[in-house]
């Protein structure tokens, strides 16, 4: 995960932040609602949901070029275990999907770093994905 990390620093900066998940025995929905508290204490993220957009890496470059020609900043949550609370998703400008399969946290991250790298890679025209 780190390799792809220093790769996408490259080309943007990157900070990696992990939030405590909720702790206690707690119902589901008060476990996605305590950690959604504190996604949008921190940041406005953009969500990362089974329950958003699919969409290719051609179609992830051009998020991220329309972002950066708007000298917009991307963060991009991922959702606990209970997935992602509904005023993380209504606040997000995007909701994406990195799968309709439900992915463990550090796959997700692996996954979305390596597509952000493709990502850049693409705009910059370099040969990394074919």
């Amino acid at each position: 995960m780190e390799g792809y990390a220093e790769r996408v620093r490259r080309h943007a900066e990157l900070d990696l932040v992990e939030l405590p998940a909720a702790k206690g025995a707690l119902p589901p929905a008060d476990a996605r609602r305590r950690e959604g508290e504190a996604l949008l204490s921190k940041l406005k993220p953009e969500a990362l949901d089974e329950r958003g957009t699919l969409l290719d890496s051609v179609e992830l470059a051009r998020l991220v070029a329309t972002a950066r020609d708007a000298g917009r900043e991307l963060v991009f949550a991922i959702g606990g275990d209970e997935g992602l609370d509904t005023p993380v998703r209504e606040r997000a400008w995007k909701v994406l999907a990195l799968s309709r399969m439900t992915l463990p946290h550090r796959l997700a991250r692996l996954v979305l770093l390596e597509q952000l790298y493709r990502a850049f890679s693409m705009l910059r025209g370099e040969p990394y994905h074919k």
